[in-house]
């Protein structure tokens, strides 16, 4: 998801939770990002995980829970990080409280936005790689790749094609086929 606007100011996380449900953002060490709303595209991927993710979790009947955007993880008070990724995995229900995850998911999907590219494939990937998240893809429906950065394996950015089966590597038996997704795309 872009970041459309930066603001100067240092947001406290009551500020945050005053902003209107209809708006989105994601603070950075206190600076808020506004975000635009997703595209077709971004949200035929994003349903397509969800469903095959939150399918293996549930069969599973693990302990790991899946979450779309929006949800809020809020990485650090201070200074203030909060997130919405496009697509999440929990492992530990003590990180939940309701409203938010509390610490880093266990794997994280970001759907990257055309118009702000390096949110992902920079800032995001140092955020959650410092804060402890286990594994973190980058969908580039533009590049038609998907990067996998695996921090508990020491991979990153491993690339593979719209054409390629990935293996989700938190489990031993997740594997997402590409090819299937991107036939549901007109790109």
């Amino acid at each position: 998801m872009s970041a459309l606007q930066v603001q100067s100011e240092n947001f406290t996380l009551e500020q945050y939770e005053a902003l209107p449900e209809n708006v989105r953002a994601e603070i950075f060490d206190g600076q808020i990002y506004y975000m635009a709303s997703p595209s077709q595209i971004h949200q035929t991927i994003l349903l397509e995980l969800t469903i095959l993710i939150g399918t293996f979790v549930k069969n599973k009947n693990g302990r790991c829970r899946v979450f779309p955007a929006p949800f809020d993880v809020k990485l650090s008070d201070h200074p203030l990080i909060i997130v919405q990724p496009d697509l999440m995995v929990v492992c530990d229900d003590d990180k939940l409280d309701g409203k938010r995850c509390n610490g880093a998911p266990d794997f994280i999907i970001e759907i990257v936005s055309p118009s702000h590219p390096e949110d992902d494939y920079i800032r995001k990937l140092y955020y959650y790689k410092n804060y402890g998240v286990r594994e973190y893809w980058i969908v580039d429906p533009k590049r038609k790749n998907v990067f996998v950065n695996y921090f508990e394996g020491n991979l990153f950015n491993v690339p593979y094609t719209f054409e390629s089966i990935v293996k989700v590597n938190i489990y031993d038996d997740l594997y997402i086929n590409f090819a299937q997704i991107s036939q549901l795309l007109d790109i």
